[in-house]
This record gives C-alpha cells, sequence and structure tokens, in this order.
C-alpha cells in the first residue's frame, strides 16, 4: 500500500489517481528554421511516471522547457489538470503546480541549503515554512542546511534540486535527467523518492532519462522521442518487449 502524505506533504491534493494531470495536444516548437518538437501529443496521469527517452539531440530537455514555458511554442496546447497553461509565463506556471528540475540541477551556489530550498516556497506566502517531509525524504539536506550549494557533491546538489522544486507542493513533478553524473547510491536514493512521490496518487512525474535501466524500473508509461515526434509508446511493463532499449541503441 502506498505511503500517505503526512500533514505539510509535498504533494497536490483533490485530485483522483489515474485521471490525466497534464495533457499535451500536437505541440510544435521551433528554434529559428529548424522545427524542435512535432506534433507532441500525451498525457501524464496522476500516480505514474511517464518517462521520455531518446538519444542525444532529439528534443527531450526542448520538451520540457516548452511545459515550463521557458521557450515559446509554435502550435499545438499544454493544459495542467483542465487549465490551458500554453501562454503562461514560468512564474505562472509554478504557481499553477508544476515543480521542475532542469538538466544540470542549476542550483544557487552561492545561497546556503536552506536558502536553495526557500527559494522553492518563493509562489507561497511569506513565512511558509519549509515542508518537514523534504529532510525526510533527503536527510542529507537537513545536516547542511548551512552550508552553501556550491559546496555540495553533485547527487547532493541533485537531491536539493529535487527537494526545491517538491517545496511548493507541485501537482507535476519534471525532471531533466537527475541521474546525470552522480553515483550509483544517490541514483538508488533519487528512484526511491520518485517511486514513492508516484505511489501516493497525489501527483504526475515526467521524466527526461537516458539511462534506460533507471528509467525502465519507474516508467508506468514510456515515450520514445527522434527528431522531435513521438515515435514509440507504451506502458513501461512492455519496454523490453517493445525493444525500446534496441530502439535507443541504433
Amino acid at each position: 500500500m502506498a505511503a500517505q502524505p503526512p500533514d505539510n506533504a509535498v504533494s497536490a491534493v483533490g485530485v483522483a489517481a489515474g485521471a490525466p494531470m497534464l495533457k499535451v495536444d500536437v505541440l510544435n516548437q521551433y528554434y529559428g528554421g529548424s522545427h524542435i518538437l512535432r506534433d507532441v501529443t500525451f498525457e501524464a496521469r496522476i500516480g505514474e511516471v511517464t518517462v521520455v527517452l531518446g538519444r542525444n539531440g532529439v528534443g527531450k530537455t526542448s520538451l520540457l522547457k516548452s511545459l515550463m514555458g521557458v521557450v515559446a511554442v509554435r502550435s499545438g496546447s499544454i493544459s495542467l489538470q483542465g487549465r490551458d497553461i500554453t501562454r503562461l509565463q514560468p512564474y505562472e506556471r509554478v504557481r499553477a503546480g508544476i515543480g521542475y528540475v532542469p538538466q544540470g540541477r542549476e542550483i544557487f551556489g552561492r545561497l546556503t541549503v536552506e536558502e536553495n530550498l526557500r527559494m522553492g516556497l518563493a509562489t507561497r506566502p511569506g513565512g511558509t515554512s519549509i515542508p518537514a517531509e523534504l529532510f525526510e525524504l533527503f536527510p542529507v539536506l537537513k545536516q547542511m542546511l548551512g552550508r552553501r550549494g556550491g559546496d555540495l557533491s553533485g547527487g547532493q546538489q541533485h537531491q536539493l534540486a529535487i527537494a526545491r522544486a517538491l517545496a511548493a507542493g507541485p501537482k507535476l513533478l519534471m525532471l531533466d535527467e537527475p541521474t546525470e553524473g552522480i553515483q550509483p547510491s544517490i541514483i538508488k536514493d533519487i528512484g526511491r523518492v520518485i517511486r514513492m512521490l508516484a505511489d501516493r496518487g497525489t501527483m504526475a512525474i515526467v521524466l527526461v532519462e537516458q539511462y534506460y535501466d533507471f528509467a525502465a524500473g519507474l516508467a508506468d508509461q514510456y515515450l520514445v522521442l527522434e527528431r522531435g515526434q513521438i515515435v514509440a509508446r507504451g506502458r513501461g511493463t512492455d519496454m523490453q518487449a517493445d525493444g525500446v532499449r534496441q530502439r535507443l541503441s541504433i
């Protein structure tokens, strides 16, 4: 049975597990004259991890940036829990319930761990406390509250970036290659947290990942991108039978 979120939990409430949280419909995005995303359509459901796979340069990061509003889309629509957010600014999307962990972490190196976590509460009323659950998910952060983010190891910075995204209690959590450049023990810890958050049935998770085994171990749904298009999709349990690993190695 999935763990129940405690008071001050870092998750959305009032939504039914299994219902679509994110809907992306015929999304197209360009960089200059280059067509980067082509008619991308999918749903991310509450209580599930949707894994986006593909080789370098196929549009995975561009997809997350488009969903976050960091780059504008040419056409198509994005909705969050039935609300059209296609034209919202990034800070408005955070306020609407999106948590985003970009590739490379992008924590504030000169700020302390505590200050980084408080940045995740920027859309919340002043005086909002850091959710205690963050330190249950990532105990090392509690021990390092006064340490500057730039002094943490790569794996610890990844944990801080995820905790910062969770601080405001998102409905949708998007992670861009959270395993990049970190040690296996912390990869396992991050995988455990992602699975636990999904299993609560209170948020949807979209995970961009190149590490096949990590992705396959978490995926409820998978999407494969090639040249900005979704060329394969299915249930996570079918990834091996569907030949996803071989497709990624071609």
